[in-house]
C-alpha cells in the first residue's frame, strides 16, 4: 500500500452509501457499501428516510476503515456526492420535516409546467419535474404547514453535509443545475420565482454557495465519534453523483462526454462557450469547471430496468443460473450476445419512471412493440439493453443538432460490467467507449475533490491529472452501428405515436390512487 496520506470519497447513491479510501495518486485502497430502502408511497412516487442515509453511512465508513488498516489520522480530506433532486424540508432545530422526496419522484409534474408556462429566460436551461423548485412548490401547495415552517428547503448533498460539518452550505454544481443559478446573468432569477409564487424560497436555500473541492468546514466532533474518524479533518464541498463523476472519470475539459450509468443513465459535458437548445438541459455556468458550461442529457430509467427485468420476468436465467452457480446476468448477457442488432425486431421505450430528455415529461411510460411468439427472454433482454442505448443516442442527436459533438465516451458504473452492453452503446452511437481504471467514478470524483478540500492539490484538474487513468477502450462496429439506425429511427418515432396514450393511462392510474 502506497505510503499516505490517504482521501476518502462518498458517494450517496438511490440504493445506497458507498465509500472509498484512495491514495493521492487515485488507487483505491478499499470500498464498502451499505443499502436503504426506497419507499413508493403512491405510484409515481419516491422517498427516503434521511436517518437511514446517516446510519448507512455510519455502517459503510466504518467498515472501510476497519477494513483498510489505516488509523483515523491517515485520512487527509472528505467529500461528498449524492443524489440530485433529493429534496427535504428543513425545521429551525436542523431535523426533517417528513422523507425526503427522492430525484425520480414525479409529483410535481404540474408544478413543472407551470414554471415551463412562464417563459422566463431562465428557462434557457429548460426545466423538470424532478428538481428542487418544482419540489418546493409542490410542498407549498400541498404541506403548507411545512414550508412556512421550513428554515431551509435543501438537498440530499446539503443534509450530509451539514450532518458532516455543522454548516450550512451548497454547492454551485446543485446550483448551476437544478436549481437555475447562472453566474453570467447575476444569479439565481428571482423574476422566475416571483411568477410561480416562490418568492420566497431563496430565503430558504442554504446560505453559502461554494465550489467543487472548495472547504465546507471541518469534521464536527459528534458525526467523527459516530464515524470512527478524527474531527476536525477538512470536508470539501461535494455536489451531484453524476456530475461528480465527470471528475472522476476525467471529462473536465471540452470534447468528451461522460456517461454515467446506475439506476438511470446521465450524459454530462463541457463546453467553452454557453450552448442552449431544446432536449437537453444546460449549458450551466461554472458547473464542475469553473470558466466552462456543462451540457446534460439523461434518461430515468436505464439500470432500473435491467433489474426489474432480471428480479421478476427472467425466470428460465435465473434457473439456469442456479443450476451452474453464476449470475443471471451472466447468463442473460451470454444468450443476449448471441441475436443480432435490433433483437428481431424488438423496440423498448425506456420511459419507464418518465421522461427526462430529450422531452422532460413525468407523464410518459415504458413501451414494448414488436413482439412475436418467437420472441423469448433473450430478445426481451437484448431488447432492454438496446433501448436504453436508443435513448442516449437519442439524446446525442439532440445536442449535436445544437453543436455538441462528442468524440469520446467516458463511461462508468453498473452498465460497465456488461461488455456486450457497452458494446452495442458504442455500435449504437458510433463513438469510442473509454473505461477508466477506477470505474466506480463518482466515490474517486469525490475523492478528488477532498483532496483539492485538504490542499493536497492546487485545482480540480492537477488532481485529476495525477488521480484519473484509462485502462482501455471500446470501438465501434462500422457495420453493427450502420444497422442500427433503423432501429434507433424507430424508437425516436415511438413516443410522438404514443403520448397521449400514455398521459390519459397515467393520469387515470394517479386519479384512481387518490
Amino acid at each position: 500500500m502506497a505510503q499516505g496520506p490517504y482521501v476518502m470519497g462518498i458517494d450517496g447513491g438511490t440504493e445506497s452509501v458507498r465509500v472509498g479510501i484512495f491514495d493521492i495518486e487515485g488507487a483505491p485502497v478499499v470500498f464498502s457499501s451499505q443499502g436503504y430502502e426506497l419507499y413508493h408511497p403512491r405510484p409515481g412516487w419516491a422517498e427516503q428516510d434521511p436517518d437511514e442515509w446517516w446510519s448507512a453511512l455510519v455502517a459503510a465508513t466504518r467498515q472501510a476503515m476497519s477494513s483498510s488498516g489505516l488509523a483515523a489520522e491517515d485520512i487527509a480530506g472528505i467529500s461528498i456526492d449524492t443524489t440530485a433532486s433529493t429534496v427535504l424540508a428543513m425545521d429551525e432545530n436542523d431535523r426533517h420535516m417528513g422523507p425526503a422526496i427522492l430525484w425520480m419522484d414525479a409529483r410535481a409534474a404540474d408544478q413543472r409546467r407551470r414554471f415551463a408556462e412562464t417563459e422566463d429566460p431562465a428557462l434557457k436551461y429548460n426545466v423538470s419535474a424532478e428538481w428542487l423548485p418544482p419540489k418546493a412548490l409542490w410542498i407549498k401547495e400541498n404541506q403548507p404547514d411545512v414550508y412556512a415552517g421550513a428554515r431551509h428547503i435543501c438537498e440530499y448533498q446539503d443534509w450530509m453535509t451539514h450532518k458532516l460539518t455543522g454548516e450550512w452550505t451548497a454547492s454551485i454544481n446543485q446550483a448551476s443545475a437544478k436549481w437555475f443559478h447562472d453566474r453570467d446573468s447575476g444569479g439565481f432569477p428571482t423574476s422566475l420565482f416571483d411568477a410561480v409564487g416562490l418568492e420566497d424560497l431563496l430565503d430558504k436555500l442554504p446560505p453559502r454557495l461554494l465550489e467543487l473541492g472548495e472547504p465546507a468546514g471541518t469534521l464536527q466532533q459528534g458525526a467523527a465519534d459516530e464515524l470512527g474518524l478524527r474531527a476536525g479533518t477538512p470536508v470539501a464541498e461535494g455536489g451531484i453523483d453524476a456530475f461528480v463523476a465527470t471528475v472522476g472519470l476525467g471529462v473536465v475539459d471540452p470534447g468528451k462526454v461522460a456517461l454515467i450509468t446506475g439506476s438511470s443513465h446521465v450524459l454530462l459535458g463541457q463546453v467553452p462557450q454557453p450552448l442552449h437548445g431544446p432536449g437537453f438541459f444546460g449549458a450551466f455556468t461554472d458547473c464542475v469547471v469553473p470558466g466552462l458550461y456543462t451540457v446534460e442529457g439523461g434518461q430515468i430509467s436505464t439500470g432500473s430496468i435491467v433489474a426489474w427485468f432480471k428480479n421478476r420476468l427472467a425466470k428460465g436465467a435465473t434457473a439456469e443460473a442456479e443450476r451452474r452457480g453464476v449470475d443471471p446476468y451472466d447468463v442473460l448477457n451470454e444468450w443476449a450476445a448471441e441475436l443480432p442488432p435490433g433483437s428481431e425486431g424488438l423496440i423498448v421505450m425506456d420511459y419507464f419512471q418518465g421522461n427526462r430528455t430529450p422531452y422532460s415529461d413525468p407523464l410518459a411510460r415504458g413501451a414494448l412493440w414488436g413482439l412475436s411468439l418467437g420472441h423469448g427472454e433473450a430478445h426481451l433482454f437484448r431488447a432492454i439493453l438496446e433501448g436504453v442505448c436508443y435513448g442516449t443516442e437519442h439524446a446525442f442527436r439532440v445536442m449535436r443538432d445544437q453543436g455538441f459533438q462528442p468524440s469520446e465516451i467516458v463511461a462508468a458504473g453498473g452498465a460497465t460490467k456488461s461488455d456486450l452492453w457497452m458494446q452495442i452503446h458504442a455500435d449504437v452511437s458510433n463513438v469510442p467507449i473509454s473505461l477508466t481504471k477506477v470505474s466506480e467514478a463518482p466515490v474517486l470524483g469525490s475523492a478528488i475533490l477532498a483532496s483539492v478540500g485538504a490542499g493536497i492539490y492546487p485545482t480540480v484538474g492537477e488532481a485529476v491529472g495525477n488521480m484519473v487513468h484509462v485502462e482501455r477502450q471500446i470501438e465501434p462496429d462500422a457495420e453493427r452501428s450502420e444497422q442500427y439506425q433503423f432501429y434507433v429511427d424507430k424508437y425516436v418515432e415511438t413516443y410522438p405515436q404514443l403520448r397521449e396514450l400514455l398521459h390519459d393511462m397515467t393520469r387515470h392510474e394517479t386519479e384512481r390512487h387518490g
